[in-house]
């Protein structure tokens, strides 16, 4: 167990995918319910999430892909489509690609969703805003914790974030729960980052904070080049003053993925941090071809702790459901190990 609050929403289980669609083939989700179960078996007692406005979200997100995540389920089933396709969950079929120049949000109930959506894996059921946003009051809590004294605290969101644009849901994310968190913590620190560990990188954040000076944000991840998601994004010539990207071959193990940690945190230069704790990175996670283990977890967490700044843990990516509540304990005990 650790120290740190471990906030919580329950509305965070309402979410179940049902399957993703991967190349047109409905295969078996796996941002699943239990994921939740996995990491409170873990981290044992929690502190509730309390309620926040929308404020923040909007800071970070256009208020019309908002709007759409919040009416989307129940649009989709006034609209008849599980009945009449076969089809009970919101999925897109075809997109609003920039390329043919679209503009509008077409009419067809069947149609909207690519307009806010970018891949087909990222399917939205009947509980799935109630759990975003539940993830979101989840975060905030947690910067509220840490605004309030407390050098950490770490936040139990599911579904993750990260992947989340400003205008664009996609990569099993609905709402960006790391940029709000960074979005919020402006109001109480001169300089924030965002460091992201997960194993994929973290393109909404990313595309969020690139024309802002005011938040850094570094992603350790997996290389787009050797075929990963999310593909288009993540290189390291997209780093910039306020971007880092580090890219890893496949099969980088604890050695690399350190090393690459350690050169993310020098770069930050942060007063206040939000770490998107991904860790699907680890050697055993089916998500991922990186081979970091729970000593490579553990160490990672005391050179995050060792910056000694307040600090909001928000979960991202993790699959394994045997290893997932272990790495991410690895992680904040490393943290507070350092403090």
């Amino acid at each position: 167990m650790v120290a740190m609050p471990i906030v919580w929403d329950e509305r965070c289980r309402l979410h179940e995918p049902g399957a993703e669609v991967f190349v047109g083939v409905a295969t078996p989700g796996t941002e699943v319910p239990a994921r939740a179960d996995a990491l409170l078996a873990a981290l044992g007692g929690t502190v509730p999430a309390q309620p926040h406005d929308d404020e923040l979200l909007l800071a970070v997100h256009d208020s019309e892909l908002v709007a759409y995540l919040e009416s989307a389920w129940e649009s989709w089933r006034a609209a008849g489509v599980p009945e009449q396709a076969g089809q009970g969950r919101v999925v897109p079929y075809v997109f609003a690609h920039e390329r043919i120049g679209a503009r509008r949000v077409p009419a067809a109930e069947w149609a909207r969703p690519g307009y806010f959506a970018y891949d087909t894996m990222t399917l939205i059921g009947p509980g799935t805003w109630e759990a975003a946003r539940g993830a979101v009051d989840a975060a905030l809590t947690a910067v509220d914790l840490v605004a309030a004294g407390a050098p950490h605290a770490y936040a139990l969101c599911r579904p993750p974030g990260h992947h989340v644009c400003r205008a664009a849901y996609g990569g099993s994310c609905y709402l960006n729960n790391a940029a709000v968190a960074a979005e919020a913590l402006r109001h109480h620190a001169a300089r924030v980052a965002v460091l992201d560990v997960d194993a994929h990188h973290g393109n909404g954040t990313q595309e969020i904070f690139w024309a802002r000076d005011d938040v850094r944000v570094a992603s350790v991840h997996v290389d787009p080049a050797e075929g990963w998601f999310p593909h288009f994004l993540g290189f390291a010539d997209e780093s910039t003053r306020s971007n880092l990207n580090l890219p890893l071959r496949p099969g980088t193990g604890d050695d690399g993925w350190l090393a690459a940690v350690r050169r993310a945190t020098e770069w930050l230069e942060a007063d206040a941090l939000v770490v998107s704790l991904g860790v699907d990175a680890g050697e055993s996670d089916p998500e991922s071809p990186l081979g970091v283990t729970a000593a490579g977890f553990r160490e990672a967490g005391r050179i995050v702790g060792a910056l000694g700044v307040p600090t909001v843990l928000v979960q991202e990516g993790g699959y394994d459901l045997g290893t997932l509540g272990r790495l991410t304990l690895e992680f904040l005990s490393g943290v507070e190990s350092a403090a």
